[in-house]
């Protein structure tokens, strides 16, 4: 599992501004949806008025048949997420310019360049070229999750709200799998604690004597 900081984030998110996923992009880094899931977004999933999108369905690709809509894998991947403003004026932005572009008669927030379903060998080609142009890690698309998910936590937000983002069946699952942000956490926690106690005044009777004078 290999993560982004907070600068490489914002380095990659400006070196995606030329490609045609920039608002795919942001989102997967903001909500840390899976790529199936991301594509296989509608624009009727989106409440602008409460400011969320639902996740209910992911696109997948079936050897011999083709793309299929399939449901989450679990009840609690059926999820609706809260989206910031920056978010929800992307997504848009992105509506106006290429709501039009959809040939495939669903709706789909995210098509490729011909107005059909993303084919993953295409804009995996993409997604390599913006991490080369940022000079960033050659990680893999699912690390932008790992990224979300990370990030979240050594942010502060709760597990328990990060795992109903993510869409895991309990926190204990996200625990298990971003341990490593909450040791950091743990570690910031103790720096902060040894900050409130140090410097230590030298002795008792200093403190006495400081007393005394008040």
């Amino acid at each position: 599992m290999l993560v982004l900081t907070e600068s490489q984030v914002t380095k990659f998110l400006v070196a995606a501004e030329d490609s045609r996923y920039k608002t795919l992009y942001h989102l997967a880094i903001t909500t840390g949806m899976r790529y199936s899931e991301l594509i296989g977004l509608k624009w009727s999933d989106i409440d602008w008025d409460r400011g969320t999108i639902k996740v209910q369905r992911q696109l997948q690709y079936i050897p011999h048949k083709g793309y299929q809509f399939n449901r989450p894998k679990t009840r609690s991947g059926i999820r609706t997420i809260m989206l910031g403003k920056t978010t929800l004026s992307k997504l848009r932005q992105h509506y106006n310019e290429n709501a039009y572009e959809d040939q495939t008669g669903e709706n789909l927030i995210f098509v490729n360049g011909i107005g059909t379903q993303i084919y993953f060998k295409r804009f995996h080609k993409d997604f390599k070229r913006v991490l080369k142009n940022a000079g960033l890690p050659n990680i893999r698309f699912h690390d932008l999750r790992h990224t979300a998910a990370t990030l979240m936590i050594a942010n502060g937000i709760p597990v328990v709200i990060v795992s109903k983002i993510l869409g895991h069946s309990k926190p204990s699952v996200t625990m298990n799998i971003y341990a490593h942000a909450s040791v950091e956490m743990q570690s910031e926690a103790a720096q902060l604690m040894e900050n409130l106690v140090t410097p230590i005044p030298i002795s008792l009777k200093e403190i006495q004597k400081e007393d005394s004078h008040r």
